[in-house]
């Protein structure tokens, strides 16, 4: 009898208000949501999704040489990684010798705008494997294809000719004793000239191109091939 008159007391307080029951479900429906905010919070990556930087230069070995050379700089994307390689190509602004921004789109609106002066020194380092050394090629073979007749250009700096029909016809030799400067340059025609100057670091050539009008500032341009030459090598090379 008391069970059934407690039964019949909860079911008159249930009619008299049907929504006190949903009180505790609500609460805990809260608390449950609250907890499953923070552990998503707790939980969520704090990385971001940008890509990783490339290192800002790579140690590279070319032809045995170990050279430290500015990622930004590698002018072709398959060199761009560490060890061994066969060559490396690479350009810097002149005269700050900075890594060069990257190229901008040119589209058919900007294509016939006025052509940019060229601001670049190229840089290409190779493998010799025991070839003739560049200084040794100055000395030993140019000497057989050049006019007897030297002209001098700027103080320090003469230019001799090549002749015609030779291999390097069409061609000069720009040599400045005072700081070991050779250049074998082509002459002005529907392109401007170009400059190509040697040298050698152990088992490795290195190339530099330039514009032929450089040499109006011969001195500072001799400096930027030491100056990247020491750069790339480091104290110890």
């Amino acid at each position: 009898m008391t069970l059934l008159s407690t039964a019949q007391h909860i079911a008159r307080d249930t009619r008299k208000d049907p929504r006190s029951h949903m009180i505790p479900v609500m609460a805990a429906a809260l608390i449950a949501s609250a907890a499953v905010a923070l552990v998503a919070y707790l939980l969520w990556p704090t990385w971001g999704s940008d890509a990783a930087n490339a290192p800002a230069r790579l140690p590279v070995s070319v032809g045995g040489a170990l050279f430290n050379v500015p990622t930004s700089a590698i002018r072709w994307k398959i060199q761009r990684h560490t060890g061994p390689q066969e060559r490396v190509d690479l350009s810097f602004t002149f005269p700050s010798l900075e890594a060069p921004e990257a190229p901008k789109h040119v589209s058919a609106d900007t294509v016939e705008e006025k052509v940019q002066p060229i601001d670049r020194i190229f840089l290409s380092i190779s493998a010799h494997h025991d070839t003739l050394a560049p200084d040794a090629r100055v000395r030993t073979i140019y000497p057989r294809y050049l006019e007897q007749a030297s002209t001098p250009v700027d103080d320090g700096l003469t230019m001799r000719t090549f002749r015609d029909g030779s291999p390097y016809g069409n061609e000069d030799l720009f040599v400045a004793t005072a700081s070991s400067l050779n250049a074998r340059c082509t002459r002005d025609a529907a392109t401007p000239g170009m400059c190509l100057s040697e040298r050698r670091v152990d088992g490795a050539d290195l190339m530099f191109r330039f514009p032929r009008s450089w040499l109006s500032q011969w001195r500072d341009v001799a400096d930027a091939m030491d100056r990247l030459t020491v750069q790339l090598r480091g104290p110890k090379g």
